[in-house]
């Protein structure tokens, strides 16, 4: 079958015993990030009409809200995988609740026309760069019984939109029609009349103000259309709002006090509100482009195109170990503005991809999570160790991707020794023999090493083979110097990175680390022209020398350098205060230019 592209076109207008912060937390956070990890749903946009009086809320006849998701082929949303979404386990009794209060008209339409300006960009890519965001035309047209529809649609394309090109501001037209393919779900669904629908895209408002458009309106051809061809003709007007992914990402309503925590039925996704002290937080997952699952956490700016920091981990770990490092970093002022993103890099969970690791494809990842989480560019990348050297082939290997980057205690090319040396510590892990079940793990429980590559947990059993106390406790003298040690705050921090490498899937660490066993980005760096940092623990071995000559060489000299005393290999564990300090002061360098 031949695939049919179109559009699901949905209007809603919520009653008044639904608060605006319920509804918007569960559309965007929910509903619609649900529905985008189907990979035949290309883009999500919601719009709020503009043509309702100033304090209308609107009506049943006249909803305030438009989403709109372009789908490659509506023969999908026949299929159970996609139906399955409209009742439990994957329906949410907080969805049931929500939709009861809303008036929902849902219609698919197949694509039957387009035509845009020459460089074209998307509204997703307008509102990402925080430019007046494009005004869409939706005009909605019935004919009359009998009425010639080749007629129509000659006079449509060959007549009305040339015409609608030469207004000002005229960025792109789409034509659609009922679908043809999309199965009725109940009587409201079933086409009772063939409608058409056009969508005009403009710069503003007042491009569609002036004569231009009266004059598109005003042909001999087109006033043989509205009395001899035209049953109903329905124009509504609309801002574009939110433009959301398969990757929750709104916190303006985990801030409010009004929004209650939520756990999605998989219990995959998480909703933390804000509390006096911590800002609110989403914790869900992505699908990678191979299929691995990458947990995230994002918290910070409740603002949805504020600027974005990624941070990447070391091997073994997981994102907790920016815990005190982001404590100081967003209690400063002028970080309160940024969004926080921390993932856990793939080998954390035991399905790490049949793909052979390396530090492009964790570069990659970081693409991933950008692109689900709709961010452009992020406006810094900071990564430690193994997570350092992905930073900086982040930068390397997708530069528009990240504005400037932090590289923590890593190195430009895997020391010769690397592979022998971890696979002496893979050989420790094996020898313990630990599982799960020794940590609290449990068949059912989305902990970090039971993530599959198909966006649930492993069915498997408690026996889940895990790193274990041996090399962990390896692992953590080696990283952290002996005065960390302190029997004080500083240790039990150190206590939480030890658990997190115990933890770790025995699986995912012998394929993700096998990234460090060789590479060699040396030469490449001295041509980036991304701003670079390279910050090191005074404590971390021979690191610091070399970290130094990296930012000696990078983009010609360009690199800036920072070292932490009384540090070892994961410096923003033992001085979260000094590291946030030090990125903080990059960053504004950054900024100024």
């Amino acid at each position: 079958m031949a695939p049919t592209p179109g559009i699901l076109y949905v209007t809603m207008n919520p009653h008044n015993d639904l608060s605006s912060d319920q509804f918007h937390d569960w559309y965007n956070n929910e509903h619609g990030p649900t529905r985008l990890r189907f990979p035949y749903f290309l883009t999500g946009f919601r719009y709020k009409a503009t043509d309702l009086a100033a304090d209308s809320r609107g009506s049943k006849e006249q909803p305030e809200w438009m989403a709109m998701y372009d789908v490659d082929d509506l023969n999908q949303l026949n299929t159970e995988s996609y139906l399955s979404l409209r009742g439990p386990p994957l329906k949410s009794e907080r969805e049931a609740a929500t939709m009861k209060k809303i008036d929902v008209n849902r219609k698919s339409y197949d694509l039957i026309y387009e035509t845009k300006k020459e460089g074209y960009k998307s509204a997703a890519e307008i509102q990402s760069e925080g430019r007046e965001l494009p005004f869409l035309l939706s005009a909605i047209i019935k004919l009359k019984p009998g009425a010639d529809a080749e007629e129509f649609n000659k006079w449509y394309n060959e007549e009305h939109i040339p015409l609608l090109t030469k207004v000002p501001g005229w960025r792109q037209t789409r034509r659609f029609k009922s679908s043809t393919v999309v199965k009725p779900l109940g009587p409201q669904d079933k086409i009772k009349e063939v409608e058409y629908i056009a969508l005009h895209e403009f710069d503003s408002q007042e491009n569609v103000e002036g004569p231009e458009l009266k004059a598109c309106a005003d042909t001999p051809w087109t006033h043989k259309m509205k009395s001899q061809f035209f049953g109903s003709f329905n124009r509504r007007d609309y801002k574009l709002y939110y433009t959301f992914g398969p990757a929750p990402r709104y916190l303006s309503s985990l801030t409010t006090g009004s929004v209650a925590p939520f756990t999605s039925p998989d219990g995959l996704t998480k909703e933390i509100p804000a509390t006096p002290t911590t800002p609110g937080a989403i914790e869900s997952y992505i699908t990678a482009r191979d299929g691995v699952i990458l947990p995230y956490r994002l918290e910070g700016s409740p603002d949805p195109n504020a600027p974005l920091i990624i941070l990447s981990t070391s091997v073994m770990v997981d994102w907790h170990i920016y815990d005190a490092f982001l404590a100081s970093f967003l209690s400063q002022r002028a970080n309160q503005n940024y969004r926080i993103l921390r993932y856990h890099t793939r080998g954390r969970g035991a399905a790490a991809g049949t793909q052979p690791i390396t530090i492009d494809v964790l570069a990659d990842d970081m693409r991933d999570l950008l692109d689900a989480l709709r961010v452009p560019r992020a406006a810094a990348a900071i990564g430690v160790s193994l997570g350092g050297v992905s930073v900086l082939n982040l930068a390397l290997k997708h530069p528009s991707r990240v504005a400037a980057f932090v590289a923590c205690d890593t190195n430009a090319a895997a020391p010769a020794t690397n592979a022998a040396a971890w696979d002496k510590r893979v050989g420790v892990a094996e020898a313990q023999g630990a599982t799960a079940a020794e940590y609290g793990g449990a068949a059912g429980i989305p902990e970090p090493w039971r993530w599959t590559s198909v966006g649930s947990v492993s069915a498997e059993s408690e026996s889940d083979e895990v790193i274990g106390e041996n090399l962990a406790e390896e692992t953590i003298r080696r990283w952290f110097v002996d005065e960390s040690f302190d029997k004080g705050e500083v240790e039990s921090r150190i206590e939480e990175v030890k658990r997190g490498v115990a933890t770790n899937s025995l699986e995912g660490f012998k394929k993700v680390v096998r990234a460090l066993h060789a590479y060699d980005v040396a030469e490449e760096m001295k041509g980036s022209q991304v701003p670079g940092a390279f910050l090191a623990g005074a404590g971390d071995g021979a690191v610091p020398k070399g970290m130094r000559k990296m930012a000696e060489t990078y983009g010609g000299g360009k690199g800036a350098y920072y070292e932490v005393e009384h540090a070892g290999h994961l410096p923003m564990v033992e001085k979260p205060d000094i590291v946030a300090g030090f990125v903080t002061e990059f960053l504004e360098k950054v900024r100024e230019g």
